[in-house]
């Protein structure tokens, strides 16, 4: 017995000191750092369009503007102009959420999709099309373009600049700019569902062939739109209305008019859903974030419409724990916040959607009460594989995995995002998560316009918050986070990785408030990733006990979660499923640091 005791002794200790270890690792990358502005984003031309707006004068929204639209012009793999943009904003002493959510056209009804049968020979039928679903890709899977209106709305609200200030990035880059391997690669990856669309063909297949890396790679339709949209604001400011009249007139040529009408005529000679109606009728909002206090930090972020609040009601649950006497990615620790997550996805799955439509029980979900009542819940020593929602009174929870039940993911999903954060000297604070209309993309004629794919996010359950209507936002994974000190600026991050987001932020949000990393190692810390959630893409499947974790976590960790009964897949720091980049006020001396992360390819510069 005695012999037992010290084994396990032993055992605790080396996974301590691992996990100290990994503290100590040294990061891959420098901290970033400047007093006037700091920038982290998707790629160095997001990053360098965001540094040319904040050297012309403009605020943290100027930049996360132009980084965002040159972001769509050059990620195209990730995002594109049609896509869709959350943002929230610290400016004038308050915290805002701008939803650039394109909500489901008026003729995509739930039936529609239910009743659906892919017949091969219709040219809208994409590879991996189910009956009975909406697709992942292609023309019906298109929701309305939300993006341009979300960032021209904080820019006439929050912004200084003109719409052609912050687009030239954009155009200078849809002139021509030198492609990268990942762009290259990802073209011929979905070739075959490209050359089904002669306009997306024309824009990325030039002479029939797939772009090299280092080829200049031009985009016509596109830079020809943009022109058009400049000289709108143009011709608006010559008659003395304003800036926000300029801004209004760009945003009108796309939204009611040759875009939109160009638009509308695609749609129609390709049996699509978006009319000239939906683009007209639809506004981006101006919301109030939703947030919590966690130890004294606030945590703001996006609402009940994407999956935000997710994060926030972890928190609540992880105050009722010491993670710091845990260990730092102890099995206690991972254990922990996987159960925790667990639990608030198990909320998300059942009781998130568009307020405008169901407004879900978001006071209660929220509150520290309840969040109290589902901690005992968590076993610490064993994982649990069931979906448990909670309940209230007035508001019954619906969990799909309980409905039509999928455990398995497609082979080859389509999907990606990138992310964008500002943050100036004046205490502006920009973070969005541009996404949508990714590659396989439909291309919306001549316009250059790419056309998302968010509807594929609703679901088909009848009665369900995130059921298909028309008109309703989809409930996004999107993700922006800005967190404040006693009302004071101290993070704004964001990432890709669709369901991962709030996990993999989360994550890194806690090796810092927690654990004391700097923004870089915390960026770079080894991460984890909890599967038993109903998954916002393709046959939104449910996989239960399945977590990913990095190679860089310890093997014995590894095994002391698998006796927990988790069922861990260790993978590769460069497929950890985000990307995650992050501003940090400096709280001692106000400097402005930001970090990027080095196995998602992700950039970073201050000023």
């Amino acid at each position: 017995m005695k012999k037992q005791i010290i084994c396990i002794l032993c055992l605790a200790a080396l996974i301590a000191l691992a996990a100290a270890a990994q503290q100590r690792e040294p990061s891959l990358r420098p901290i970033v750092r400047g007093r006037r502005a700091a920038v982290a984003a998707g790629t160095p031309y997001a990053t360098e369009a965001a540094m040319r707006l904040l050297h012309l004068g403009g605020n943290a929204v100027d930049a996360g503007v132009a980084a965002t639209f040159a972001a769509a012009v050059t990620e195209y793999t990730h995002f594109g102009f049609g896509g869709e943009a959350p943002i929230l904003i610290r400016a004038n002493g308050r915290m805002y959420a701008v939803s650039g959510v394109g909500t489901a056209p008026k003729l995509a009804t739930a039936d529609f999709y239910r009743k659906r049968t892919p017949d091969e020979s219709d040219p809208r039928v994409m590879a991996g099309d189910k009956p009975g679903r909406i697709p992942s890709t292609g023309i019906l899977s298109a929701v309305v373009p939300g993006m341009v209106d979300g960032m021209i709305v904080a820019l006439g609200e929050f912004g200084a600049k003109s719409f052609a200030d912050v687009i030239q990035p954009a155009l200078d880059l849809a002139d021509g700019y030198p492609i990268d391997e990942t762009r290259s690669t990802y073209i011929e990856r979905f070739r075959p569902s490209i050359e089904k669309w002669p306009d997306a063909a024309r824009v990325f297949l030039p002479d029939g062939r797939v772009p090299r890396p280092g080829e200049i790679f031009r985009q016509t339709d596109l830079a020809r739109t943009l022109r058009a949209m400049i000289e709108a604001e143009r011709k608006a400011g010559a008659g003395g209305q304003g800036r926000k009249a300029g801004l209004t007139a760009a945003r009108d040529y796309f939204y009611k008019g040759a875009v939109a009408k160009e638009i509308d005529r695609f749609m129609k000679a390709n049996k699509g859903f978006i009319r000239y109606e939906d683009m007209a009728g639809f506004h981006a909002r101006v919301e109030d974030p939703v947030a919590v206090n966690y130890r004294g930090y606030d945590v703001y972020k996006p609402g009940f419409w994407s999956q935000s609040p997710v994060m926030l009601q972890t928190l609540n649950m992880l105050e009722h724990y010491d993670l710091k006497k845990m260990g730092f990615g102890s099995a206690e620790y991972l254990h922990t916040l996987t159960e925790v997550m667990k639990l608030a996805y198990a909320d998300r799955d059942s009781f998130y959607g568009d307020p405008l439509f169901l407004r879900p029980p978001m006071e209660a979900l929220l509150h520290k009460v309840y969040a109290a009542e589902r901690v005992p819940l968590v076993d610490p020593q064993k994982a649990n594989g069931e979906p448990r929602p909670g309940s209230f009174p007035d508001f019954k929870p619906i969990h799909p995995a309980l409905y039509k039940e999928e455990t398995k993911e497609p082979a080859n999903p389509a999907r990606d995002t990138t992310c964008v954060d500002v943050v100036d000297s004046n205490g502006i604070m920009f973070s969005a998560t541009p996404s949508g209309a990714w590659l396989p993309a439909v291309v919306a004629g001549d316009t250059g316009i790419l056309l998302s794919q968010r509807l594929q996010s609703f679901l088909l359950i009848p009665g369900h918050p995130n059921e298909l209507k028309p008109g309703k936002r989809p409930r996004i994974t999107l993700s922006p986070t800005i967190v404040l000190k006693e009302g004071k600026p101290l993070l704004a991050l964001s990432t890709p990785g669709g369901d991962n987001q709030d996990q993999a932020l989360l994550q890194v949000m806690l090796a810092m408030l927690e654990f004391g990393m700097d923004p870089e190692r915390a960026i770079e810390a080894p991460r984890m990733e909890t599967r038993q959630l109903v998954s916002s893409f393709d046959n939104h499947a449910y996989i239960p006990l399945v977590l990913y974790v990095d190679e860089r976590i310890d093997p014995a960790v590894v095994k002391a979660l698998e006796a927990r009964g988790h069922k861990v897949t260790v993978r590769s720091r460069w497929r950890s499923g985000a990307a995650p980049v992050l501003i940090r006020v400096n709280p001692e001396s106000g400097a402005l640091e930001a970090a990027a992360d080095p196995y998602g390819y992700r950039y970073a510069a201050a000023w």
